[in-house]
């Protein structure tokens, strides 16, 4: 509430130019309103929505026994892992690093888990811009199927502490 009213026929109606850009405003509001539902269907832009609740420690014996099971190699301490075509394969965040390197096969289909092991992480996949929020105490659930080969870099991309700079993961598509 202001402290004076303005003048009577303050408000007067858009005219030329600003007649224009609310135009302009108001047809790109319709056209995005009409983007959302096109690609939400037939974009194929959105993860399955599957989770499932899981207690932290239970799904990280899960990535244990997984690594286990399906080693093929080790970088730098972290083990990089195979996943079976049409397999599950599970990956762990925690603060600072997504824990196992996972190595896919070029146009088989995965299902990939997901799950942090602490706090809120986010999981974003270079240069495709997948991005995923991975909350503690859910186990999520992405259908994936690699369309072109190279070593794709994992990043965190929700603020998780001092270390968040260097929380980095990779997926090798062969």
């Amino acid at each position: 509430m202001s402290i004076y009213n303005p003048p009577a026929g303050w408000l007067k109606p858009p005219t030329g130019d600003e007649r224009l850009w609310v135009g302009l405003a108001l047809c790109w509001c319709i056209i995005m309103s009409i983007a959302m539902p096109y690609w939400h269907f037939y974009g194929k832009q959105n993860p399955t929505g599957e989770s499932y609740r899981v207690a932290p420690t239970d799904f990280t014996a899960r990535v244990v026994k997984f690594v286990e099971a399906n080693k093929v190699g080790e970088e730098a301490g972290v083990p990089i892992v195979e996943i079976p075509p049409g397999g599950d394969g599970y990956l762990l965040a925690r603060m600072w690093s997504f824990y196992p390197i996972l190595k896919l096969k070029q146009g088989q289909t995965y299902r990939l888990h997901i799950s942090s092991m602490d706090l809120q992480h986010g999981f974003s996949l270079q240069p495709l811009n997948m991005n995923f929020q991975v909350l503690p105490g859910y186990d999520h659930v992405l259908t994936i199927t690699p369309t072109s080969s190279g070593v794709f870099p994992i990043v965190c991309n929700e603020f998780c502490g001092i270390g968040h700079h260097s929380m980095t993961g990779r997926i090798v598509v062969e």
